[in-house]
């Protein structure tokens, strides 16, 4: 069984950085996009970042291009996603995906298991 446990939330003051990671288990990581969304109060879930099986290629949402950055470590089944220049509208739990298959999109009908999340908070 698929297991997805995202760690590293917290609280941090606008400009701040902070870096959440997702621990994988129950298939071979190596084989599958990896991708992180995320859900504000009220609000619908939205694609963050994605990173292909051996990282050589990643796609942005366009809100977080240039300060967010997606990458894995396959020899430890895991994948991080350092945040730098947060601002407050980046509040939001922040959600681990893991893809059906190698293809690196940013729908979430293209991910088939999804982690409880880790909430993010950007205050002053």
């Amino acid at each position: 069984q698929v297991q997805l446990v995202e760690s590293g939330g917290g609280l941090v003051t606008p400009g701040g950085s902070l870096r959440v990671s997702c621990a994988a288990s129950g298939r071979t990581f190596s084989d599958y996009t990896m991708g992180w969304f995320r859900q504000a109060p009220g609000k619908e879930r939205e694609f963050v970042a994605a990173i292909s099986v051996r990282g050589l290629y990643t796609l942005y949402a366009d809100s977080v291009k240039g300060r967010f950055t997606i990458s894995r470590d396959n020899a430890k089944n895991t994948v991080y996603l350092q945040m730098n220049s947060l601002k407050p509208e980046d509040t939001a739990i922040y959600i681990c995906a893991q893809g059906r298959n190698r293809a690196v999109d940013r729908g979430p009908y293209n991910y088939d298991y999804w982690g409880q999340g880790t909430q993010v908070t950007v205050s002053s």
